[in-house]
């Protein structure tokens, strides 16, 4: 799946919800998720890992959709390496 499809797909199944719901209440939501991934890598199996990297990854589409942002357009800044050094891998101090 294509990260457009990610966020046409969350906005079409949640996408009402979202934007009453607001920016806020979904940072919460997604700052939520992530502790829940964090325990799973930490105390989890590889099913509660994957279904925690799966809510993760909509909590980020949701959220950029309620904000207005293009996830891919906001990768775009790694397309050619590091952001501050331009290279693969990256040389930064």
């Amino acid at each position: 799946m294509e990260l457009h499809e990610l966020q046409d797909l969350m906005d079409r199944l949640y996408g009402h919800r979202d934007r009453a719901r607001g920016v806020p209440a979904n940072i919460a939501w997604l700052t939520e998720e992530i502790g829940e991934l964090a325990q799973a890598l930490r105390k989890g199996d590889r099913d509660q890992q994957l279904q925690e990297f799966g809510d993760v990854l909509a909590w980020t589409a949701t959220l950029a959709n309620v904000a207005g942002v293009s996830l891919e357009e906001a990768l775009g800044r790694y397309r050619t390496g590091c952001p501050r050094c331009s290279e693969i891998p990256c040389s930064c101090p």
